[in-house]
């Protein structure tokens, strides 16, 4: 199976080694007088995306507005750019399918549940980066999982995506042919992200592989949907070899997040809390505060590197 149409892994390695900038491989786009970002409202023609976003370091993603939206809010306060209460517009607002903020140089923008969603974010979102002519972009994932083999509300840090066979690639088919594309993330940022854990002290950081899967229940090996032809047996012998593999979490997102980004030579991360352990059951019991305090430890370890790779960029100018 090939690694994908008009281009290889192994090309577009080379270049984002040697470039910081935001790359997009398709020869059509040249040809087109306007790019209509249709789901974001935004356009070439109709947006001055350079002055609006060409600013842009940090991006930051997660499924629900409303996180995304906490997030920047967040984020505002730690950098001291403007009042955590002020009101943040929807840069997206001609729209309901994704919501976007922005504060100076980060962008906070929520991109569903599932693979299809978060893929139809990134194209556009990818798009949007290289016509505003950013550079040098981290793009983090933030979300929440089922663990394995962890305690409820142990943040994991991706070191791969691997797919429902513990495989690290995502498969998707183009033009009726199987494509490969890998799932690899940036191992140096991984490795930030959880020195930032041990800075903090909050909470306790691991570093593992991300089960990805298309389904939240019977992909997952739950035993609590609609339809289950699986024992509590067969569930916990997957799960079993699934940790062994050295899978610590599982979600929906994080394969086509990280083939994506490799592609388009973003230095990517995912860091997901985890909601319960998948090995000792299926539904959250835990009460909504609890849930709620664990849902802010992503954005309290991300906003931490933001801030620490700001200090650091400001210090090698002066």
């Amino acid at each position: 199976m090939a690694p994908g149409p008009g281009f290889s892994d192994e090309k577009n390695e080379t270049l984002c080694e040697s470039e910081s900038t935001v790359y997009v491989h398709n020869p059509h786009l040249d040809g087109m007088k306007e790019d209509i970002l249709y789901h974001f409202n935004l356009g070439t023609s109709t947006h001055n995306l350079p002055a609006m976003f060409g600013d842009v370091k940090f991006v930051c993603v997660g499924g629900s507005p409303w996180r995304m939206k906490s997030f920047i809010e967040y984020i505002a306060g730690e950098l001291s750019l403007e009042d955590p209460k002020a009101e943040y517009p929807n840069i997206c607002a001609g729209t309901d399918r994704y919501a976007m903020y922005k504060i100076g140089p980060v962008l906070s923008v929520s991109h569903g549940m599932g693979i299809p969603s978060i893929a139809i974010m990134l194209h556009e979102l990818i798009k949007l980066l290289y016509h505003a002519r950013c550079t040098d972009v981290t793009i983090v994932r933030i979300g929440t999982s089922g663990g394995l083999g962890l305690e409820p509300g142990t943040v994991v840090v991706t070191k791969q995506s691997v797919d429902a066979t513990f495989l690290p690639r995502l498969e998707q088919v183009i033009l009726g042919n199987a494509v490969v594309r890998s799932t690899d993330l940036d191992q140096g940022l991984a490795e930030e992200l959880l020195q930032c854990s041990k800075d903090l002290g909050q909470f306790e950081t691991v570093i593992g592989n991300t089960m990805c899967t298309m389904d939240f229940y019977e992909g997952q090996a739950r035993l609590d949907g609609a339809f289950c032809s699986y024992t509590e047996k067969d569930k916990q012998d997957y799960l079993t070899k699934a940790y062994e593999s050295g899978v610590r979490n599982i979600e929906m997102e994080s394969s086509v997040f990280a083939a994506m980004c490799k592609l388009s030579g973003l230095k990517a991360a995912v860091v997901c809390v985890t909601l319960l352990d998948r090995q000792k059951g299926d539904q959250l019991s835990s009460s909504h505060e609890v849930l709620h305090s664990y849902q802010q430890r992503p954005q309290i370890l991300v906003g931490h590197l933001i801030k620490k790779m700001l200090q650091a960029s400001a210090s090698s100018r002066s």
